[in-house]
């Protein structure tokens, strides 16, 4: 059988031969810590595979799933709800993601521990996170006065789904705010596409002077967008501000994709030497446009491209090793902006490429999920 057309097998690989055998101390698909030598602590890349699990596990009901996030999780929180390995100082946006699996495991097993965590996400960080003029949280305490769409992912459905839990209708309000923001100051008029950053002061190199947008359009920010407002859509059914955005920026991302569907590391710019089909923010494109569909908010085209994504994925960028566990190709690590990182189109592609990060991993097995 071609590999083609059994991404579901090797989602289930991935789960049996990467993921299970994985010690919550050192998670195998974590490439960050493995080259960089990080201790294990509360991160949002692990988190990602987590709520992919969680979700394999609200599709097939297999219990060895569960467990197995709420022993990940566990090793991370303690039975007071406190993460001791979080700072809440650093104010960083990422680790607000693992949220989202607090109140997941809540709701699935009414174990208090989960949601005295997720409230200590807002009382120890949310409620203090440092904010711009517009009203937007700082990405992190070391990027000030900037937003980064990566971050509407990490903070946003959290938020909306804690407020519904809370019934805090004024969080509700503040992750709208924060997105009519976000669509007013970084989406791109001519193309629907999202620019990397905005910087409120103008004063980082990478930022425009005028409009203080960081230059280039890079595909997993957007990527990262796109599946925080799939959530969205689906935490709140009838808020229109989030399916409108959703469909908008799929559809201006669809005209950049490839004829086999892949999605470039920065979509408008096919004309470099150096720019590849990049996995991890095709596969969150995958995961987004399908759910669209089910949602009700994309017609059966959208799906059909996402659908058509993930099955390209499948045929050309996994492989397996020698013991049989999935390898999959054209992760980029990591990219960001400051810190060196000017946000040129050569920065981007000037970035490390893996293979098996969970950052492509995690956005593959939510991607299979809504096949």
């Amino acid at each position: 059988m071609s590999n083609k057309i059994q991404p579901k097998e090797t989602a289930r690989k991935y789960v049996r031969k990467l993921i299970l055998p994985s010690d919550p101390l050192a998670p195998m698909w974590n490439a960050e810590s493995v080259i960089f030598h990080k201790k294990p602590k509360w991160n949002y890349i692990d988190n990602c595979v987590i709520t992919a699990l969680l979700m394999m596990y609200d599709k097939t009901g297999e219990k060895q799933l569960l467990d197995y996030a709420e022993r990940f999780i566990g090793t991370y929180v303690n039975e007071n709800g406190d993460i001791p390995t979080l700072s809440f100082s650093d104010h960083n946006l990422d680790n607000i993601n693992g949220g989202k699996n607090l109140l997941k495991l809540y709701k699935l097993t009414g174990k208090r521990m989960y949601l005295s965590a997720a409230d200590k996400l807002v009382s120890g960080q949310l409620s203090q996170q440092p904010r711009l003029n517009c009203g937007n949280f700082w990405h992190k305490a070391i990027y000030p006065d900037q937003i980064w769409i990566d971050g509407a992912y990490m903070v946003l459905p959290f938020m909306a789904d804690y407020s519904l839990i809370s019934e805090n209708r004024g969080m509700l309000d503040d992750v709208r705010m924060q997105l009519r923001n976000i669509q007013q100051l970084m989406c791109d008029s001519i193309t629907g596409l999202y620019h990397h950053g905005y910087d409120e002061t103008r004063k980082m190199d990478w930022a425009d002077k005028i409009t203080g947008l960081s230059r280039e359009f890079w595909l997993r920010s957007m990527g990262w967008l796109c599946a925080g407002l799939a959530d969205l859509s689906e935490i709140c059914p009838n808020e229109k501000l989030f399916s409108a955005m959703l469909a908008d920026l799929l559809e201006a991302l669809r005209n950049t994709a490839l004829d086999d569907g892949m999605l470039l590391q920065l979509p408008v710019r096919p004309e470099l030497a150096g720019n590849y089909p990049e996995t991890s923010g095709t596969l969150l494109f995958a995961y987004s446009a399908m759910k669209s569909h089910r949602l009700g908010i994309c017609g059966e085209d959208m799906y059909n491209a996402g659908k058509k994504a993930l099955e390209t994925v499948c045929e050309k960028y996994i492989t397996e090793n020698e013991k049989g566990v999935p390898m999959l190709k054209n992760i980029c690590l990591m990219a960001g902006l400051g810190a060196g990182r000017d946000g040129s189109a050569e920065y981007y592609l000037s970035e490390k490429i893996v293979e098996n990060d969970a950052k492509g991993i995690a956005p593959f097995l939510m991607a299979c999920t809504e096949l």
